[in-house]
């Protein structure tokens, strides 16, 4: 073949490569909140995606890349804003195609699901059938312990089975409302799976065995308290638990190695998590997230936003407003008489201890929010902190200090809030008075 016949063919080669792959247009974002200016920056570390993600003024987030011929397990950390992930990721299936949300420590975040089980060895398993029981009954627990309704209308089910595995992604867009953090949510999802879990015999919590032990209630019987157990039979809990174990009956799956196992997967629920994203597949597998065929989740129409768009912001764990929130917390207590799920809007606890941790991430902000509450002989305090990732704003509740801007007085019952937003550098004041709810104070630097 000649030179000239080679030149052909490569170009031939690029083109239809080009038409298979096409370039995208270069991210042009429009004056509008949802559009910040262009952040793409590459990391080594999530460490240090981290921390330049919290430094930026831009609405930015931390993802994880995986690349085929890198080493396995082997990421980079990408960080940028929604919308400009979005512009690319639609286009480059192929160098974005094993990508991650990272769930930041701390973040307010949506109850969330990863859902598999080993098709050969769970020949007589219904999938579908055990993703809609388990929503219901989700739902169900939402109801009771929350009062919060919801239905399968508010799951984002997404699919990336395989003929060996049966996978799923479920997202839980609820109605004003999310977990304080994916911990919070391990917990919940936890305690409410317990009777499966105990059935079982086994340990498969995400908390320690103390943790577990007080967090769900259920301890070792000591020997001298043996014979009761009869008479413990007859309680109206353990009758209850005892439905809820064969009415649980359909999460218990076998790995492949004929091992029991849950269907759920409770190890999902950690710290600076990495979440497969709509769209992916894992380095190596063609398997990608799509849409699951029963899904009946609609993701609300969003101007400027494509339908399919809308589908990638609804599955993403941490993009939740701080508008109108209510913030779910499930708190380890101290003692069994003291179990139960709080709401943060709910009634004051210890002002000490900020919903299990004494400091936000954010030692030095709330040093200086101390300092606005502490004023005039008051000694206010930080009673919980809420930290919003998508949009970066620290939520301080505050506790023995109700200065309302906007009646000039002190309230005589509801609470405030102080807000930091960490992308601006400012801060402002809001309240719980239901009279203020609408209420924002002046930004002060």
């Amino acid at each position: 073949m000649s030179k000239w016949g080679e030149r052909m063919q490569k170009v031939e080669q690029l083109a239809q490569s080009f038409q298979l792959n096409p370039l995208a247009t270069r991210y042009k974002p429009r004056l509008w909140p949802c559009q910040p200016s262009s952040v793409w920056k590459l990391f080594p570390r999530q460490s240090l995606a981290i921390s330049f993600a919290q430094s930026c003024k831009e609405a930015v987030h931390v993802f994880a890349l995986e690349k085929e011929k890198a080493t396995l397990g082997q990421r980079i950390y990408l960080v940028t804003s929604y919308s400009e992930l979005w512009h690319y990721y639609r286009t480059y299936t192929h160098s974005l195609m094993h990508c991650y949300e990272v769930i930041p420590e701390g973040a307010v975040c949506k109850l969330y699901f990863d859902l598999e089980f080993h098709k050969p060895s769970n020949k007589g398993a219904d999938g579908k059938t055990m993703v809609s029981s388990l929503i219901q009954y989700v739902c169900d627990k939402l109801l009771e312990l929350y009062g919060i309704e919801c239905s399968t209308k508010n799951v984002l089910n997404l699919d990336s089975s395989t003929e060996e595995k049966f996978s799923r992604h479920l997202i839980f867009n609820l109605q004003k409302a999310a977990f304080k953090d994916n911990i919070h949510v391990g917990r919940f999802i936890h305690t409410i799976l317990e009777p499966v879990q105990l059935s079982r015999g086994a340990d498969v919590g995400v908390n320690s065995a103390a943790e577990n032990c007080a967090a769900s209630r259920t301890c070792a019987v000591p020997e001298g308290k043996a014979t009761k157990l009869g008479e413990e039979a007859e309680n109206p809990l353990t009758k209850r638990r005892k439905k809820e174990e064969t009415d649980l009956r359909f999460l218990r799956v076998k790995n492949k190695d004929g091992q029991d196992c849950l269907f759920v997967d409770l190890g999902v629920y950690t710290k600076n998590r990495n979440f497969r994203l709509y769209k992916s597949s894992k380095v190596g597998k063609n398997a990608a997230f799509t849409v699951a065929d029963d899904n009946q989740f609609i993701a609300k129409p969003e101007k400027a936003f494509s339908a399919e768009e809308s589908v990638f912001l609804a599955s993403l764990v941490c993009n939740v407003s701080f508008t109108g929130q209510r913030i779910l917390t499930w708190d380890i207590p101290d003692t069994k008489e003291s179990k139960r799920p709080h709401c943060q809007q709910g009634t004051a606890t210890n002002p000490a201890s900020l919903s299990g941790c004494l400091m936000s991430p954010h030692q030095e902000v709330d040093s200086f929010v101390l300092t606005v509450v502490r004023k005039d002989g008051i000694q206010g305090s930080i009673r919980r902190w809420n930290y919003f990732a998508a949009e970066q704003l620290l939520v301080y509740d505050i506790a023995n200090y109700r200065w309302c801007e906007n009646v000039e007085r002190f309230h005589k019952s509801n609470n405030i809030m102080i807000v930091v937003d960490l992308k601006e550098e400012v801060w402002y004041q809001k309240c719980h008075d239901p009279d203020c709810r609408s209420f924002r104070s002046s930004s002060m630097l």
